[in-house]
């Protein structure tokens, strides 16, 4: 008698279902792989990424080439015989004024530079943005006001004060001071990131801890750092992309020997003696950009998501 039950039961499915079989498909028509639409879509997308690599390739190829080939003229074509001799010129034995150490030493200055000012900058603007996020104290919205004005203030207003107060206190030209000055610019729009984040996270989940006896430190440590991957990625990224490609601050507050390497490939490129060497400038050129380049191909994915999570509400 089942058996008789499930085949009634599937025959009455399947006269139910049969109407709407003979009518066709239903829903949007499927569109063409081809069309006006992808075609400009695509058509630009290529016409970008072209933009962009091309430089880039023109870059590789030279640095990979011998003078003798690259007085030859054509700039576009693959080197006919692989040289990484201009690398390691770039790197050990360039020339940037008296020293003839090429970018080695301004890398690890670059190093020392980057990694402190990184992590004094994400560590204090975290604890900004949380608790200006959750922690509403009197004066706060006043507090956040300033924050976002100091976002926005051009830094060249700001370079002579910096200069005399360094001076004052004894740092000026030291590593010290740059990552000092790193720190401080970097907080207001690091302190706007975290706290739009913060802000875009459940409040249930502040709450349930408030109740169960959670203080300021134990939320934060427990409760938000854990879900807070995507934007500490996404403050990393645009923090070493921002210091170590900054030029400003690394020639005006650094001396010769702490310039930083964005200092050092400026000084190998407009260097005026001897023969220009292309292909050393364009090796050193990619070196220096190795780094930024290298953080955000690890990590893009999360840096998306990071960005979009904080932009959800403010």
């Amino acid at each position: 008698m089942a058996d008789v039950g499930t085949l009634n039961t599937t025959a009455a499915a399947i006269d139910a279902v049969a109407p709407k079989l003979a009518e066709g498909p239903s829903g949007p028509r499927p569109r063409p792989a081809v069309s006006a639409r992808n075609i400009m879509l695509y058509g630009t997308l290529i016409i970008a990424a072209l933009y962009y690599l091309l430089p880039l390739y023109v870059m590789v190829v030279t640095s990979l080439k011998g003078m003798p080939e690259i007085r030859l003229g054509n700039i576009f074509s693959p080197p006919v015989e692989i040289t990484f001799e201009p690398w390691v010129k770039a790197w050990a034995q360039a020339c940037t004024g008296l020293n003839c150490d090429g970018l080695s030493r301004g890398f690890w200055n670059s190093v020392r530079i980057t990694v402190p000012s990184v992590i004094i900058s994400i560590a204090i603007a975290s604890v900004n943005g949380y608790a200006l996020a959750n922690w509403r104290f009197r004066g706060s919205e006043f507090f956040f006001s300033i924050l976002i004005i100091g976002a926005f203030i051009p830094y060249q207003v700001m370079i002579y004060p910096i200069v005399i107060i360094l001076r004052e206190i004894g740092i000026y030209g030291t590593l010290s001071g740059l990552v000092i000055v790193h720190s401080i610019f970097g907080m207001p729009i690091l302190t706007l990131l975290f706290r739009n984040y913060f802000v875009s996270l459940p409040e249930e989940l502040f709450k349930a801890a408030r109740v169960d006896g959670a203080g300021f430190w134990q939320i934060f440590l427990r409760i938000m750092l854990p879900m807070s991957l995507p934007i500490f990625v996404v403050a990393m990224i645009l923090q070493v992309t921002g210091i170590w490609n900054d030029f400003l601050f690394g020639v005006v507050f650094t001396r010769p020997d702490t310039y930083p390497m964005t200092v050092q490939l400026n000084n190998i490129v407009n260097s005026v003696q001897g023969v220009k060497e292309y292909n050393v400038n364009m090796a050193a050129t990619i070196l220096t950009g190795l780094v930024p380049l290298i953080v955000y191909f690890v990590s893009g994915r999360l840096f998306v998501r990071g960005i979009a999570a904080g932009a959800v509400k403010g």
